[in-house]
């Protein structure tokens, strides 16, 4: 071989080599492209049912350091019993009768007796209304002792001295803005072109602030009762704000607190850093916290020497595997069956409503060997190197390995959750939010909106109506103490009218 054909022999490898590279960077990121496209503009919905992953494990299952038992048999569920109809109207609605006689009856009504008669309901709907409540404080003065001062009787305790909004005002602005997703200029339009009432949206704004301030104590205490179970659940959520000056935005995010089979409160900061979670999770707390793969929290833990133990989320281990099926069908189809076996066992649990103990003790027994299945062809596939690292197979068995210590962390606590959707959940009316108003505002308005959200969730998830608490608290509000707050806190206010009720 001369040097020219030895320069181009070699000239020829290296273009082959550059080429196998620029192949396989194009299949990464045509991988990558079809994963953004199936988020965007495809389903949302993340299930597979038994049909769908026997398709996907078509071929032998993978192979692993020891031998696969079986999957549990899925018990036959019992025999379905249909539930008794629901009226096609609720019984406690208000009632407005209409009698209509036939005309030769109205003629002449002594010659005809009723034996019957036909009724017919509808469904109809009045606007809400506006009016003015007025308070009349009358003055006298004694009718013999003529020198006394004049008496006047005082103006009752109220939220602010000749404010204009009326708590079922205040209420209304609020459940409009977080829990129906108006934004205050909505609502200005609104009340100008149906009820004829010019309220500017910096008025609105003003009447949002003065409510939050006095909603403050119960967040307080909603917030202290979340932490003071040693378990939570936390996640965040990115909300633009008004950056002052210049009329931009800016993002800044909203925490989520939940405790689950308990309340949730929301904390918001301009930062997404780790010492967010220092101002979020006071310094005393010792218990568990469960979270996401984020590079905060393992931050926050180092941080707390000990004190706080790290949970993981397995429904994020399962979406990296679900967004790599296409990829490699066969072995991401093993991996969400595992998973799916975990679900199965949480679900009887539920259906069993089983407690700590119970949930612990078969989560030790049919949990534990499951997870350490997929533990061991975690490491197999980690060894032999069979993906490329940025390949979504690749990503999503580094993630699970990287998560894989506190992943196992439900299996040795009862109260935990198998992930972290509780909290997720408590996050979606936000997100609706932000799609309707865009900016929550200037940074200052942050907190006064995660006040309001904790307030509306933790109604929403006693299933009462927030319009009517928030009503009630507003007015009762100025005439109570510090130390009454603790009643009427969401949860205090639904134990209080179950036993109305039940006393009724």
């Amino acid at each position: 071989m001369t040097a020219r054909e030895a320069e181009l022999t070699q000239q020829l490898a290296e273009s082959q080599q550059a080429l196998a590279v620029a192949l396989r960077e194009n299949q990464l990121l045509r991988q990558k492209v079809d994963l953004l496209v199936r988020r965007v503009f495809g389903s949302s919905s993340e299930k597979l049912d038994s049909a769908q992953l026997q398709l996907l494990q078509l071929a032998e299952v993978p192979a692993v350091p020891e031998p696969l038992p079986a999957a549990p048999a899925k018990a036959p569920s019992p025999p379905r019993t249909r539930s008794p109809k629901a009226p096609r109207l609720p019984d406690n609605l208000p009632v407005v009768e209409e009698v209509i006689d036939p005309d030769p009856v109205k003629a002449q009504p002594e010659n005809w007796r009723q034996i019957g008669q036909e009724v017919t309901e509808q469904l109809d709907y009045e606007p809400g209304r506006f009016l003015k409540r007025r308070t009349v404080r009358r003055t006298y003065v004694h009718r013999t002792e003529q020198d006394s001062a004049p008496v006047t009787a005082p103006l009752p305790p109220c939220l602010q001295e000749r404010g204009l909004a009326a708590p079922g005002l205040l209420a209304h602005v609020l459940v409009s803005k977080y829990c129906d997703h108006l934004p205050l200029y909505r609502q200005e339009q609104i009340y100008a072109q149906r009820h004829g009432l010019n309220l500017p949206r910096q008025t609105l704004a003003r009447w949002v602030e003065l409510a939050a301030d006095w909603l403050t104590p119960i967040y307080e205490q909603i917030r202290t009762g979340v932490l003071a179970g040693g378990y939570v659940q936390i996640d965040e959520t990115p909300v633009q704000y008004l950056e002052p000056g210049n009329g931009k935005t800016k993002q800044g995010y909203l925490w989520t607190v939940c405790r689950p089979g308990k309340d949730v409160f929301y904390w918001w900061n301009t930062s997404r850093a780790a010492a967010c979670l220092d101002a979020i999770v006071p310094a005393d707390f010792k218990g568990t916290v469960q979270c996401d793969g984020y590079a905060a929290y393992p931050c926050f833990a180092e941080g707390r020497n000990g004190a706080i133990t790290l949970a993981s989320c397995w429904a994020h281990i399962r979406r990296g595997f679900y967004e790599a099926r296409e990829e490699s069908p066969r072995i991401s189809g093993w991996f969400l069956r595992q998973i799916q076996n975990l679900y199965r066992i949480e679900s009887a649990l539920r259906d069993k409503k089983a407690g700590p103990a119970l949930r612990e003790a078969v989560r030790a027994h049919q949990s534990r060997p499951i997870v350490e299945r997929i533990g061991r062809a975690l490491v197999r596939f980690r060894t032999i190197g069979r993906f490329l690292p940025k390949s979504l197979m690749g990503e999503a068995i580094k993630y699970a390995w990287g998560q894989w210590a506190a992943l196992q962390v439900y299996l040795r606590d009862g109260r935990m959750e198998i992930d972290n959707n509780l909290v997720e959940n408590a996050i979606r009316p936000t997100a609706i939010g932000k799609k309707n108003w865009l900016f929550i505002g200037d940074a200052d308005a942050g907190q006064r909106g995660a006040i309001v959200y904790t307030i509306i969730e933790c109604c929403r998830r006693r299933g009462f109506d927030p319009y009517t608490y928030l009503r009630e608290v507003l007015t009762r509000l100025p005439r109570m103490t510090n130390h009454q707050v603790q009643e009427v806190t969401p949860e205090a206010w639904a134990k209080a009218r179950q036993q109305v009720r039940r006393a009724a």
